[in-house]
């Protein structure tokens, strides 16, 4: 009897060490493919060069709402691509509506600092045939992110997503 209980002991002991170690090694692999994403976000921040897929928008006035995967804002060099829907009101606006944030533009101010806990904080502005615009981007480490839009002749905007490591080679609309 004295055996058997040996036997289960070292049993279990043997158990506990093997979920142990299981457990340490994929804790390793998840902290390292974080380090590797922190990396490529970072960068694609150093090259100005990088896709930011929206999923939510966040108007002044009204709702939030979810928003389908073909929205978002892409920074290439010297130029942004803002493919984005606007829900506000309009102070100055062309005849029929103009554009709102869908356009492609030259990158007038280009900012970036190092934010709290660790995020990145880009400050651009640019200026199309209709507007100027102001954008301050938070990205932080594991990609995700929030854009707040300044247009002149419109109420400001929020928007949330996520950089897509895996897809930074530019516009591709």
């Amino acid at each position: 009897m004295k055996k058997n209980f040996l036997i289960q002991t070292l049993c279990v002991w043997i158990f506990m060490m093997m979920s142990a170690s299981i457990q340490m090694a994929e804790a390793q692999e998840k902290e390292n493919r974080q380090e590797q994403v922190a990396e490529t976000i970072q960068k694609a921040l150093d090259a100005q060069t990088y896709k930011i897929d929206v999923d939510y928008m966040y108007p002044m006035k009204g709702r939030s709402r979810a928003l389908t995967s073909l929205y978002s804002l892409e920074v290439k060099n010297d130029s942004i691509y803002s493919y984005l829907p606007y829900v506000g009101e309009a102070y100055s606006v062309p005849y029929g509506g103009g554009k709102g944030l869908n356009f492609r533009a030259p990158i007038c101010q280009y900012e970036s600092k190092e934010g709290k806990k660790g995020a990145t904080e880009v400050l651009l502005k640019t200026r199309n045939e209709e507007d100027s615009y102001t954008f301050r981007i938070t990205i932080y480490k594991d990609g995700t992110s929030r854009i707040h839009v300044q247009p002149n002749n419109r109420q400001s905007i929020s928007f949330s997503g996520k950089i897509n490591p895996n897809d930074q080679q530019g516009p591709s609309k």
